[in-house]
């Protein structure tokens, strides 16, 4: 079933961005911008879909999200119905409106899980941030305390057949119940060929694994990073949780990207890239969770929601933030923002985010592969 769970994630996330892109059809229309196309998928185009109410919806060969085309995208243009000619207000609304629908979408999602089973993350362990993950307590269920592992690339654990997302619930003769446990556990087993007892997907298994004599920096005797998930369920509440838990999580994003531009001055890179990811790790970790249901994917895809959502706001030049702060940087000094200047400053700022993109992937590649 991981595999189906797989896919079904990778068309959430790329749904991810045409739910953003149609934030800002619905605020450009209703504010009296036309839209000229509608695109699903990136070009080049494959197929017009159909035209209504002057907008071409078409459906396009590279499956990495979507896009709008607005009537004159640049503020300096003045023809009627164009982007350029309408009022800063609006503008600014058709900007925010993708942020604004990535952020409800993780809301729906993040209800969605609560209903079901929302993981409790400890956020607390995080390095800049102090919070517990938001709840309600008097409407809230344990349904599961399960000890997961992700697990090292040519270890004992690996050879063995694990995989990560796997729960280990026995070593050797002993059972486990809190991640605590495990470096114990192996430790008392170093050297030793033993039975490894896991659930995957719902399926109970046990595999053969010949642990390390002596403790491996990169393995320790395993080979496994065990973690505590526990899983809470909510009825009335799961609303409200939904909200707390977007919100916190896209404090949480902002915090965390904070602490890269901090670890980046100091010159600490490497616990700067260990705290980014790019698409390569979007698909790992998509992959990862794809073995543990349903729910997980939905989780996983509401923290990328939210992680869009906040990531578009910043001001940086090419994305909705920047497009929204040069607007009002020029609003400020009083000067005309012509085609040619906007262009070249979000035409720089895009190159740069090709490049950190680009940088970001050879990082994940070398982190996963």
């Amino acid at each position: 079933m991981a595999i189906p769970f797989l896919i079904i994630g990778l068309i959430l996330f790329i749904g991810l961005v045409v739910v953003h892109e149609f934030g800002h059809f619905i605020a450009a229309r209703r504010n009296g911008v036309e839209v000229e196309e509608f695109g699903i998928g990136f070009p080049p185009k494959a197929k017009t879909l159909t035209r209504k109410n002057g907008t071409e919806y078409t459906l396009n060969w590279l499956p990495l999200g979507g896009f709008v085309k607005l009537k004159g995208e640049h503020d300096s243009d003045t023809r009627p119905g164009s982007y350029g000619a309408a009022g800063l207000k609006t503008k600014m609304k058709i900007m925010v409106a993708g942020v604004v629908m990535n952020l409800l979408a993780a809301w729906v999602l993040f209800t969605i899980v609560a209903l079901f089973g929302m993981p409790r993350a400890n956020l607390e362990a995080l390095p800049f941030y102090e919070q517990e993950q938001f709840t309600v307590a008097s409407d809230e269920t344990q349904v599961a305390n399960n000890v997961l592992v992700s697990v090292v690339d040519g270890s004992p654990a690996a050879e063995a057949g694990l995989q990560s997302g796997d729960e280990i619930t026995r070593i050797g003769t002993d059972n486990v119940s809190d991640a605590e446990q495990l470096p114990n556990l192996t430790e008392k087993y170093s050297g030793q060929t033993i039975d490894v007892a896991y659930e995957r997907s719902g399926e109970s298994g046990v595999v053969r694994a010949e642990l390390n004599q002596e403790r491996q920096e990169d393995q320790a005797y395993l080979g496994v990073a065990p973690v505590n998930s526990t899983i809470l369920r909510y009825g009335w509440s799961a609303p409200v949780v939904g909200a707390g838990t977007t919100f916190q999580f896209a404090d949480v994003t902002l915090r965390g990207l904070g602490y890269v531009v901090q670890s980046l001055f100091a010159g600490q890179t490497d616990r700067a890239t260990d705290n980014v990811g790019g698409p390569v790790a979007v698909f790992k970790i998509l992959s990862d969770s794809s073995s543990m249901g349903l729910i997980r994917v939905f989780h996983i895809i509401g923290l990328i929601s939210v992680s869009l959502a906040v990531v578009n706001i910043l001001p940086i030049p090419a994305l909705d933030g920047g497009r929204a702060f040069v607007t009002l940087a020029f609003r400020a000094v009083k000067k005309p923002l012509t085609q040619k200047t906007e262009e070249l400053i979000h035409g720089t700022g895009f190159l740069f985010l090709m490049g950190v993109i680009v940088l970001i992937t050879i990082v994940d590649v070398r982190r996963f592969f």
